[in-house]
């Protein structure tokens, strides 16, 4: 163990997770991959999870940086910031909501913050409707709605959260129903649910749950549950800080796979806008955004550098149809993980869409899931040169793989040589 090691160790919380038996400390980046300290390169697959959406170092952002570091760094909202106004135009033009505000925040944990405050502000109501399997940031009122007990170190919360069926399509009692089925089943649950409560302020979903293992539910669930939701009055909260930009492929934003009954009242985003610069945000229409009575500012929210990165990476994502690219190269890395996956008696499910995958460890022979093989995978693929995640319901034994949105073809065939490797060498 390293000497930086013993020292996080000592003046870091217990409960501060690291990766690897022999944790690694990342010095630098450039394109898809990443180099530590002892100066070994690593094809990166899982991005500061999802957060280097693009590349890393990409000269764009760093260029965009360094120009605002020079002229101010930050202001507050309490001045004028041409920045943050010019970003906000964008969010609210790419977000789908018509009338839309944005508010930036530093991380998507305040975001969904933000977005519970309005939502509850709103309508009068501390009642939500969460998933099961659910994640939505480690502050007292996210954590009061996440549906994971990994990531939920207390039931106390400031909100009365009632969980929904639906994030997860292949488990539950539902699984062995029909897509179409699935949906009406999960509609009946929410309609059952909400005759035995008072009425919530909203649902917050989302579209693709990203701790909870990259788990989804059929294309339209929402839609079919924001008809139910709007015969009540209650909000639909799309969390998109693992979603949102066109990581999906298919989709800008993941609640697009869901939008036959219209956009959500209110979208939570952060994490890949930034590209690695603490960017969250929230974006809904003016009569809500614009419900509060009291005083507000932000800090550290839409500060000049921040803002700067965001404008810079967003108009990279945009003029290199990074979208398209995760689209065919992720449709690419899945085929091929669904094909070794076939040979393997422990995988029991290559999920995702886009560049946002999971493959699901289960000891064979059963549906148990097998957090130890997941950890062990973790360690071989990193021996081997390829960092990706892990996550997971009831028990983390999901990989999760999750790289910068330009990803080449040949990188896509490397990861997933790496990848299968380790993978025979857990089954």
């Amino acid at each position: 163990m390293s000497d930086l090691y013993d020292r996080h160790r000592a003046v870091t919380p217990d409960w501060l997770a690291l990766y690897y038996e022999d944790p690694i400390e990342i010095t630098h980046g450039e394109g898809r991959h990443v180099w530590d300290a002892d100066g070994r390169r690593y094809l990166d697959f899982f991005g500061g999870i999802l957060t280097t959406m693009t590349a890393h170092a990409l000269p764009e952002v760093t260029k965009a940086v360094t120009e605002q570091a020079g002229r101010i760094i930050h202001s507050s909202t309490l001045y004028l910031n041409r920045p943050m106004v010019e970003l906000a135009e964008r969010v609210a033009q790419l977000s789908g909501i018509p009338d839309a505000r944005v508010f930036f925040t530093t991380s998507g944990t305040e975001a969904n913050d933000t977005a519970l405050l309005l939502a509850t502000t709103y309508r009068r109501a501390n009642t939500v409707l969460a998933m099961r399997n659910s994640y939505h940031g480690r502050s007292f009122s996210a954590v009061g709605i996440t549906g994971n007990r990994g990531w939920s170190p207390t039931s106390l919360s400031p909100l009365q959260t009632l969980y929904v069926h639906g994030g997860v399509r292949t488990r539950g009692p539902f699984a062995h129903l029909s897509d179409a089925e699935f949906i009406a089943a999960c509609v009946e649950d929410l309609r059952d649910l909400l005759g035995h409560t008072r009425p919530p302020a909203a649902l917050i979903a989302e579209p693709v749950q990203g701790v909870g293992g990259f788990t989804s539910p059929p294309d339209g669930l929402y839609a079919a549950f924001r008809d139910v939701l709007q015969e009540h009055g209650i909000l639909w909260i799309s969390d998109e800080v693992q979603t949102g930009w066109g990581r999906t492929g298919d989709h800008f934003w993941g609640w697009q796979a869901h939008a036959s009954s219209g956009p959500p009242d209110i979208v939570t985003f952060a994490k890949g806008i930034g590209n690695g610069t603490s960017i969250g945000g929230v974006v809904a229409r003016a009569e809500i955004m614009n419900c509060l009575d009291a005083n507000s500012i932000s800090t550290f929210g839409g500060t000049q550098l921040t803002m700067a990165a965001g404008l810079a990476n967003l108009n990279y994502l945009l003029e290199h149809d990074l979208q398209g690219n995760a689209r065919r190269v992720g449709g690419l890395l899945i085929e091929r993980l669904r094909a070794v996956a076939a040979q393997l008696p422990g995988v029991r499910e290559v999920r995702g869409r886009g560049l946002m995958i999971g493959v699901e460890l289960t000891r064979p022979g059963t549906d148990q899931a097998d957090p130890q093989a997941a950890t062990a995978v973790l360690e071989a693929a990193r021996r081997d040169g390829l960092l990706i995640g892990k996550g997971g319901g009831h028990n983390t034994s999901a990989l999760r793989i999750a790289p910068p949105l330009s990803l080449t073809v040949a990188e896509a065939e490397e990861g997933a040589a790496i990848l299968e490797g380790a993978l025979r060498a857990a089954y």
